[in-house]
C-alpha cells in the first residue's frame, strides 16, 4: 500500500525503543523525514543508527523528557528548523508509574499528567500552526486500552489516558476544517520494557515468576498471545496514510480482542 507519505516530516516522541521506535521503523520505510525524541541520548544514539543503517535515512534526533515543557520546545524548535513544518506528530510515552490509589502521592499525580496528557497538549500546540497553514496535518496519540477498559493498580494511566481521548475528541472536531485529523491508538498488552515492568510488578504480589505472569496475560487475549510493536505502530500508520484521510475524533484499540465491550 502507498500510504502517501514520503518526504512527509514525522515527529515521533518516546521513539527510541518498543512501539515507539517500531513506529518510527515504519514511517521510514514510508520514506519520511523522521525525527525522533528520548529522554536517553545513548538509546537515541543507537536506534538513529539502526535506522540510518537499515532505512539508509538519516533521522533527526532531539533528547526529550516529556515532562519538561522547555524540552518540548526545544525539540520542536530543533525539529522545525532542521526540516521545516512538522506534517506529522505521534505523541507517544512511557506509562506513569502503577499503583492503587492509597499508595500514591499527589507529586504522582502531577508527574503522570505532565507526562501523558500535558505533552500531548504541548506538543500538538505547537505544530497545529504550521499544519493549518499547509491545511494537512496529522496527530496520532498513543494511549492504553486502559480508556476502554481500566486496568487494575495502574489509576494514573487510567485517569490520564482517558484525558487524551477526550482531548483528542475535542481537537479533532476543531481543526478539521484545515484537514487535519486527530485519532488516538490504544495499544493491549505488548511485549516491551513497560508490560515486562507491569509482570514483575504482578509477580512480586502474586508470588510467582514474571515469565508465569506473562502466560497468564496471554491467555486472557482471545488471540491467545501478546502483541508486537510493529502491530501497533501499523495501525498509526494507517492513520496518517492518504487511505485514512476520512478517519478523525477516534480511538482504535489494538488489543488481540482483549476489551469485551461492543463500542
Amino acid at each position: 500500500m502507498d500510504a502517501g507519505l514520503k518526504n512527509k516530516t514525522v515527529l515521533i516522541t518516546a521513539s527510541s525503543m518498543g512501539i515507539g521506535k517500531a513506529i518510527a521503523e515504519m514511517f521510514a520505510e514510508e520514506g519520511c523525514k523522521l525525527a525522533i525524541s528520548s529522554r536517553s541520548k545513548e538509546n537515541l544514539l543507537s536506534t538513529a543508527a539502526e535506522l540510518k543503517e537499515k532505512y539508509r535515512i538519516e533521522p533527526f534526533w532531539s533528547v526529550c523528557d516529556l515532562n519538561k515543557q522547555k524540552d518540548i520546545e526545544n525539540t520542536f524548535n530543533a525539529v522545525s528548523a532542521h526540516f521545516g513544518n512538522i506534517d506529522i506528530l505521534v505523541n507517544n510515552c512511557g506509562g506513569p508509574v502503577p499503583g492503587l490509589f492509597q499508595q500514591l502521592e499527589e507529586e504522582d499525580w502531577n508527574n503522570a499528567y505532565e507526562q501523558v496528557l500535558l505533552s500531548a497538549v504541548r506538543f500538538s500546540k505547537l505544530v497545529l500552526p504550521g499544519m493549518m497553514a499547509s491545511n494537512w496535518g496529522r496527530i496520532i496519540n498513543l494511549t492504553s486500552i486502559s480508556v476502554k477498559q481500566p486496568v487494575d493498580n495502574l489509576i494514573l494511566s487510567n485517569s490520564l489516558r482517558a484525558g487524551v481521548t477526550g482531548f483528542t475528541k475535542s481537537l479533532s472536531n476543531e481543526v478539521a476544517k484545515f484537514n487535519i485529523t486527530v485519532n488516538n491508538v490504544a495499544p493491549g498488552m505488548t511485549l516491551t520494557a513497560r508490560l515486562y515492568e507491569l509482570a514483575v510488578v504482578e509477580a512480586k504480589e502474586k508470588g510467582k515468576s514474571h515469565e508465569e505472569i506473562l502466560v497468564e496475560m496471554a491467555k486472557r487475549i482471545p488471540l491467545n498471545r501478546l502483541g508486537r510493536p510493529e502491530e501497533i505502530a501499523s495501525v498509526v500508520l494507517f492513520l496518517a496514510s492518504k487511505q485514512a484521510s476520512y478517519v478523525t475524533g477516534v480511538t482504535i484499540q489494538v488489543d488481540g480482542g482483549y476489551i469485551k465491550s461492543v463500542y
